[in-house]
């Protein structure tokens, strides 16, 4: 809205500053500072709110350190981040963006059906939550809608650099100019496909249709087909893994920050044409918007860190979970970066996978040996630790350290060819 605002202003009354809110820049660093800004000042107030509620959580006996001092602790504080997104990005992004339109319906959305999920285990108290069932059904109608508008939406699309002797053979309206700092002018050529990245390999990208047109050459056409599954795949997966995460003190918080902070550098890059250009990587239009939003969530995510670090006082419950991981899962998507989450995001695919071994496990012998037997002491991964008896803040920490390497070799990748 701001941004409509100022650009009103620079545009018919030449107001100094206003040219300000045209630099993606200086909007990313707004957003940043005032999601912090909303968690930590108003996050104060909501949590006081959620005290005087009784909203607090219910903590199962699992054995593990510390549970008893959690019991009661108010949660459904996704509630906090979820707002310190939503406010900035309204007022600082441009809202005819096809990718800022995106994550905002990813984050209310998730946010709604978890929300959905805290409100059945608080108000009702059934333990069980919101069925599987609908948490899946949710989950697949989200990935649907994101899959069709990035497949089908007319403002989704690359821009490639051709020779200058081939301009003649496209439409002049797909046909763009740039200029170099050397002055060499640079034809880009705009093309819709379903191309992604592809990490540690030279040609660095992939097209989906290439999977039906190694069947039939006609069949290209039909991408679609691969393309929206593997996306309710990714969201689906993603937003369970941080929600499994989301265990103890901090952990599915502040994995989500580095997640964010590394997916910020591939938006920005991917829509900065000059940057585009020097690092060989899809020049995206549009997608440097995204920035803004990415800061506003990496705002929201340290300043809800104010709250949920050990020891924690407020819990973001599914309301924060589920939202936070189909974002990062959304947003790798809409920057051709989801071949590169399970290294962008090992933590929430090492505790997927836990859980999916102990379980797979157990029913294994128990049906073989007429007992079942673990892996790990307890699943997912980071209860495994607790039960060895490392403290909280220990393996909120170590965790954070190779989240914090996993994002600077996902950055890496970007030259690492």
């Amino acid at each position: 809205m701001l941004y409509y605002l100022f650009n009103y202003l620079r545009s018919h009354y030449n107001m100094p500053g206003a040219n300000l809110f045209t630099y993606i820049s200086f909007r990313a660093a707004t957003a940043m500072i005032l999601s912090l800004v909303i968690s930590m000042i108003y996050g104060g107030k909501i949590i006081a709110y959620l005290k005087r509620k009784q909203i607090g959580e219910t903590i199962r006996e699992l054995g593990l350190q510390g549970e008893n001092q959690k019991k009661g602790t108010p949660t459904m504080g996704g509630l906090i981040i979820l707002g310190a997104i939503l406010i900035p990005t309204l007022l600082l992004a441009r809202l005819d963006n096809v990718y800022i339109i995106l994550s905002l319906i990813t984050t209310v959305w998730l946010g709604a059906i978890g929300f959905a999920d805290d409100y059945i285990k608080v108000f009702k108290k059934d333990k069980k939550g919101l069925a599987g069932t609908f948490k899946i059904i949710g989950q697949v109608g989200l990935g649907l809608i994101v899959g069709i508008v990035l497949y089908f939406n007319k403002n989704v699309y690359t821009k490639e650099e051709i020779p200058a002797t081939a301009v003649a053979s496209y439409q002049p309206s797909l046909i763009s100019q740039v200029r170099d700092d050397r002055g060499t002018v640079h034809y880009l050529v705009q093309v819709r496909d379903q191309t992604t990245s592809l990490p540690f390999i030279k040609t660095h990208e992939f097209d989906y249709s290439m999977i039906l047109s190694a069947i039939h050459p006609d069949w290209a056409k039909y991408s679609w087909l691969i393309f929206i599954p593997v996306v309710i795949f990714i969201i689906t997966a993603v937003s369970n893994g941080a929600n499994l995460t989301d265990g103890i003190d901090g952990l599915a918080t502040g994995t989500s920050a580095i997640v964010g902070s590394t997916l910020l550098v591939f938006a920005y890059l991917s829509g900065n044409i000059i940057f585009a250009d020097y690092l060989n990587i899809m020049y995206i239009p549009n997608s440097g918007e995204l920035t803004i939003f990415l800061a506003a969530f990496i705002g929201a995510c340290v300043g809800f860190l104010w709250w949920n670090a050990y020891p924690a006082q407020v819990f973001m419950g599914d309301t924060g979970s589920l939202a936070l991981g189909g974002i990062i899962a959304t947003l790798a998507i809409a920057t051709r970066k989801e071949l590169l989450l399970p290294l962008m995001c090992g933590i929430f695919l090492i505790e997927n996978v836990s859980v999916m071994m102990q379980v797979s496990y157990f029913k294994y012998t128990k049906k073989k040996y007429g007992e079942g037997r673990r892996i790990f002491l307890m699943s997912p991964l980071h209860h495994h630790y607790q039960k060895l008896g490392w403290h909280e803040s220990k393996i909120v920490s170590r965790f954070w350290i190779i989240g914090i390497l996993l994002a600077v070799l996902s950055i890496v990748t970007l030259k690492i060819r």
